[in-house]
């Protein structure tokens, strides 16, 4: 069976936000970019502010933006600084403790959110538990911000560039300290991260369309190692490490960005598009009738591939977009419809045509094989399954949950293979080179392991999932 907690694709990591705008209501203006960043990690959502007196404040919950905030708990949080946090575990599990932004009160307070993930967590959580620091979650964004807390140098700057070289795998990071916003990236650029400015004031965030919701301009992309603080000064950046071989995650591309948030200088939408477009090229079906999109992921793919195919485009298929998790079993008499709580096909779209269904990607086959199945049920003559991404076949170990290789559909199958296990008629992905060429990058600047397997950083192991980099807290269970 699969639960409406069985996404097809991969889960979502984390969107993260900062502001220093004294005059502004700076949390406000957190929930607002917050809610824009949704789509990055449904699990928790979280804010922290310093009052009048500098201490900092930090509010953080289980559930989604507009769950975990309030009018009330909004206006408990002043200041001129905050910073805010959507997450979905990647290290960690996903209970309170492990929600963010992450607080800390060592040698100097400070609230820190993350997104990424350490593949040398485990080797830093022994060190600094050998120092004595001791840890309240089991995830790698609290070692980020205890190396910094506890740091001997006076300014935060320079606390963060001694630890930045030091941390290695994937880390967008901001934090706010009573009296100043930091913000930096990894070397190697795997997660976004934008640098926006409001009515002269400065802010940051995972996505341009966190920006755009609250007014602000995009000024541009914080360059992976760099170092990014503001203060009652103005805006300072620091150039930590250079050098590095970039490696931006080409899924961002695909499938986790808006697709109205801008990466690299280009509108997603248009990207997206233009995989659709490729993918008619690589991949035409002969004799099809019809395009029609999995909603809502694969929409801007099946307009690319309609446009240069020549063929009709429809909705076969209707999204309920007010479902999103539940908990809630369906039960017996329900269980064979469950899927129909997300999709609904309509037979008099579909009936009688043979049918190019365009979606983003393929991890573990489960919604797709139902998805087929369901076409047929309302009457489609034939099923062409078409995917705007290579086979996912290899785990991420940079923020990214994508199961283990054992549970992807394409590890150890031919594309033939995979087509007879989710029942359609034919099956083809977008190649590599496709991908490149509709975002018009390079592949020496990103990362494409969970396609290819080639892992850009060293001490990445192929053969370890997303628990391997986990905290082995003493009587702590991670999920």
């Amino acid at each position: 069976m699969t639960t409406l907690d069985e996404r097809e694709g991969p889960r979502d990591e984390c969107g993260v936000f900062g502001i220093y705008a004294p005059g502004h209501d700076v949390s406000r203006l957190a929930y607002f970019a917050l809610y824009a960043l949704q789509h990055r990690g449904q699990e928790s959502a979280g804010i922290a502010a310093a009052d009048v007196d500098g201490h900092i404040m930090t509010l953080r919950e289980l559930g989604l933006v507009n769950q975990v905030f309030d009018e009330q708990k909004l206006r408990a949080l002043g200041g001129d600084i905050a910073v805010g946090h959507v997450r979905y575990s990647t290290t960690g599990s996903n209970g309170w403790d492990n929600a963010q932004p992450v607080h800390r009160s060592d040698r100097r307070e400070l609230a820190l959110g993350h997104n990424g993930n350490l593949i040398n967590a485990v080797e830093l959580h022994t060190e600094l538990r050998e120092r004595g620091v001791s840890f309240r979650s089991t995830s790698d964004s609290e070692i980020i911000a205890a190396l910094l807390a506890s740091h001997e140098a006076d300014r935060i700057e320079d606390a963060a560039t001694a630890i930045l070289p030091r941390l290695q795998g994937a880390f967008s990071t901001v934090l706010m300290t009573k009296d100043s916003l930091v913000a930096f990236r990894d070397p190697a650029g795997l997660r976004p991260m934008v640098l926006g400015r409001l009515d002269g004031k400065y802010c940051v965030a995972s996505e341009s369309c966190a920006l755009d919701i609250i007014g602000a301009e995009r000024l541009r992309d914080v360059a992976p190692g760099e170092l990014i603080w503001v203060d009652a000064d103005g805006l300072h950046s620091r150039q930590v490490v250079s050098g590095a071989r970039e490696a931006f995650c080409v899924f961002e591309y695909i499938y986790f960005a808006r697709p109205d948030s801008r990466m690299n200088g280009d509108v997603l939408q248009a990207a997206r598009g233009r995989m659709g477009e490729i993918l008619a090229r690589e991949a035409p079906a002969p004799n099809a009738d019809l395009v029609i999109p999995v909603p809502d992921s694969g929409a801007p793919a099946a307009r690319g591939y309609a446009r240069a195919s020549g063929l009709p485009q429809d909705d076969g298929l209707i999204k309920n977009r007010y479902v999103g998790r539940t908990f809630i079993e369906p039960g017996q008499e329900l269980r064979k419809h469950g899927l129909r709580m997300k999709f609904n096909p309509l037979p008099e779209i579909v009936g009688g045509k043979s049918l190019v269904v365009v979606d983003d990607s393929i991890v573990r086959g489960n919604t797709t094989r139902h998805l087929v199945a369901m076409l047929r049920e309302a009457g489609a003559r034939e099923v062409h399954l078409r995917i705007s991404a290579p086979p996912i076949k290899h785990p991420c170990h940079y923020g990214i949950d994508m199961s283990t290789r054992e549970e992807m559909i394409a590890h150890g199958r031919t594309v033939e293979e995979i087509a007879a296990e989710l029942g359609c008629d034919s099956l083809a992905y977008l190649s590599l080179g496709g991908v490149y060429e509709a975002v018009r990058g390079d592949r020496d600047r990103h990362c494409d392991a969970c396609f290819s397997g080639r892992y850009p950083l060293e001490g990445t192991d192929d053969a370890q999932g997303k628990d391997a980099f986990e905290l082995p807290l003493v009587g702590a269970r991670v999920l």
